[in-house]
């Protein structure tokens, strides 16, 4: 039946005409659901690449300013010595000086900067100044220019290395966070294992100063092209894509950086955390930067055997952030953290058994495990504590003060052992600071009872 109204414009044909409009609006509906699907798909994909592109730059990053300069430098100490005459105390004070005036100077200033700025140009200035610092050290002459080369590179430490890359990942990850920051360190392993090897190819091909101009350039071409194409924070559509919110995130929109700040520096587990991290910072840095002056000088390792042991020390690190990383987001950080500290702490003592070379590479599977974990855990531990909302800040404040603790151990190391001839004293002295930090992690509090200890601070 047809029921043609011309007089009101209308034409109705039977609810055959219904039925085939209907279908023809959930056609149109599931076209624009399927184009919207697909949307979200790319968006997702695009989301993904950019994070991976996040994780590898923090790779590239840390293998070049940290593996390459910061575990590279104390492998041409024993040249230092032989050719200029300088003390252990002098070549370990370039580090010490630079990180005691670096450190206090610009740590809380580059915190800051990163909160307010983000990583990017951090991480692209200090990676231009370590390069830099080490091509300067390869043509210097003089003591002045040594302490001024190293203050430069210290300075590349903080812009370059583990603050911003750290803050720079916490943004990019969530749930994933410990295997994101686990990958990313794997380039300190890398590097560092691999720095031996070819400082010691490359001195005994063109002699130690090309070899510190080479590596120069190297972080140079390496990690700043990463640096300057990477996106310091997700979009608004990034973080809808990550989908719910954790509990770091959670904790981060609800402790402000205006209001939490100073509640969380009065609460007694930021004191524990910095003393525990300064305490096994400092152990590690001093073994780090004696290691091959005590095989190269006092115990007659050749450059080869030498090189050797230092590249499985750094070999063995990359086993330790990934498992380190890989327990971390399986168990509680603060467990995580303290197996970390101990294995530091038992590690040194074989440093007395040096004549036995089973012994030290006993030592480099040990102190390498740990190592691997060492700075991984920090950030993560602290955004379990105290959320992500000031990170930055935070981290600027605790790595201050592991920088302080990485500059005077070295040099007291190197002091304690040009005053008496040995370096029994200054180890049994890093042993006795390893077990001081694992016990100041050991008292770390719960995550849920720090949290309601900052909110009653604030």
């Amino acid at each position: 039946m047809t029921i043609d109204s011309r007089s009101e414009g209308l034409r109705y044909d039977g609810p055959s005409a219904d039925v085939s409009r209907r279908a023809d609006i959930d056609s149109r509906s599931a076209g624009l659901n399927s184009r919207s699907s697909d949307l979200d798909g790319r968006r997702a994909e695009l989301q993904v690449r950019r994070a991976v592109h996040v994780a590898v730059t923090s790779f590239v990053a840390l293998f070049s300013v940290v593996g390459l300069a910061l575990y590279g430098l104390p492998l041409y100490y024993d040249f230092f010595v032989r050719d200029f005459g300088w003390s252990r105390t002098q070549v370990t004070s370039g580090n010490a000086l630079s990180k005691l005036v670096v450190g206090p100077l610009f740590g809380f200033v580059a915190g800051w900067f990163v909160d307010r700025f983000g990583p990017r140009r951090l991480m692209l200035a200090g990676i231009l100044m370590a390069g830099v610092a080490l091509i300067g050290l390869g043509r210097m002459t003089a003591l002045w220019m040594f302490y001024l080369f190293y203050l430069l590179n210290a300075l590349g430490y903080v812009c370059g290395g583990p603050l911003p890359n750290q803050v720079l990942l916490s943004r990019w990850f969530d749930r994933a966070r410990g295997r994101a920051m686990g990958f990313a360190y794997l380039g300190i392993g890398v590097g560092g294992a691999l720095v031996p090897l070819v400082s010691a190819s490359l001195v005994a091909a063109f002699g130690w100063r090309v070899a510190l101009q080479v590596l120069g350039l190297l972080i140079i071409v390496l990690a700043l092209p990463f640096a300057y194409a990477v996106r310091e924070s997700p979009s608004a559509e990034d973080a809808r894509l990550k989908g719910s919110r954790s509990e770091d995130q959670d904790r981060a929109r609800r402790l402000q950086p205006s209001e939490s700040i100073a509640a969380i520096l009065g609460t007694p587990a930021f004191y524990l955390l910095a003393l525990g991290s300064m305490c096994s910072i400092a152990a590690v840095g001093g073994a780090n930067q004696h290691l091959k002056l005590y095989l190269s000088l006092d115990r007659g390792y050749s450059q080869g055997e030498a090189a050797r042991i230092i590249s499985l020390v750094l070999a063995l690190s990359i086993a330790g952030r990934l498992l380190m990383g890989w327990l971390a987001d399986r168990m509680p950080k603060k467990h995580v953290m303290l197996i970390i500290y101990l294995l530091v702490a038992v590690s040194i003592p074989l440093l007395f058994l040096a004549s036995s070379a089973t012994a030290m590479y006993a030592f480099a599977v040990v102190f390498g495990l740990g190592l691997g974990g060492e700075y991984l855990i920090i950030p993560l531990i602290a955004a379990e504590l105290f959320g992500v909302g000031v990170l930055g800040r935070l981290l600027g404040v605790v790595l201050t003060a592991d920088g302080v603790a990485e500059a005077v151990s070295p040099m007291l190391v190197g002091y304690l052992r040009d005053v008496s001839g040995s370096y029994r004293i200054g180890f049994f002295w890093l042993i006795v600071v390893a077990l001081t930090g694992a016990a100041a992690v050991a008292a770390l509090p719960r995550p849920r009872d720090q949290f309601l200890a900052v909110k009653e601070g604030s």
